[in-house]
């Protein structure tokens, strides 16, 4: 009952959208209708600017803190903290608050990573941080800062220094956020994947 409890609660979190709700009060605009159509820090810097996009990933980051802290804290199961997380990302990326048109789950992910074991959080920040300066794109960044996250985390996990439960979410949410971004790949090889602050023109109808 506490995993399915932390589920619901970290899904329902996840489901809140900073983004959308700052474009509509920020500036009346709805941010799915503007440059990648998704909900989180890049395509808010895009559309609306950079502190409403600073707001977002403070608030997008949260959305994971909270139901991890709470499976550990309160329930002191790593088990449904794991699950906390991936409700989280999941929520993000399908929110039922939004009409299932979310974001990509990045900072959400970072912040769940965070409240489990801070220092690989820290690892894959690094990493997408170094990734972003050498490249300017924000979806190579993120591809390869959610994998080197894992990575760590399986390493804590080998050294005893972390519940193997939590892989699970590492696991769950690497996969997510892979698979959200192979339109990015593709739009990456093609060489049409705006740089970051790029990109952010009002989308056509129907487009994806």
């Amino acid at each position: 009952m506490a995993v399915l409890f932390v589920l619901a609660v970290g899904y329902l979190l996840g489901s809140v959208q900073p983004g959308l709700l700052l474009g509509r009060l920020w500036r009346g605009v709805d941010v799915r209708e503007y440059g990648s159509g998704k909900t989180g820090f890049t395509n808010t810097l895009r559309t609306i600017g950079i502190v409403p996009a600073l707001l977002v990933v403070g608030l997008d980051i949260a959305k994971g803190v909270l139901p991890v802290l709470l499976g550990r804290l309160v329930f002191h199961d790593p088990l449904a903290a794991a699950m906390g997380g991936v409700g989280s990302v999941v929520g993000h990326i399908f929110p039922l608050l939004a009409g299932f048109r979310g974001g990509r789950g990045v900072a959400t992910s970072f912040g769940a990573v965070f409240a489990m074991a801070p220092v690989p959080a820290v690892f894959a920040a690094l990493t997408g941080f170094a990734v972003l300066g050498a490249t300017r794109y924000v979806s190579v960044m993120s591809m390869v800062c959610v994998p080197a996250g894992l990575l760590a985390m399986a390493y804590y996990v080998s050294r005893g220094w972390l519940e193997p439960e939590y892989l699970i979410f590492g696991v769950v949410v690497t996969v997510a956020v892979e698979v959200g971004h192979l339109g990015n790949l593709r739009r990456l090889l093609a060489g049409t994947e705006p740089k970051i602050g790029q990109g952010g023109t009002r989308r056509a109808a129907g487009q994806t």
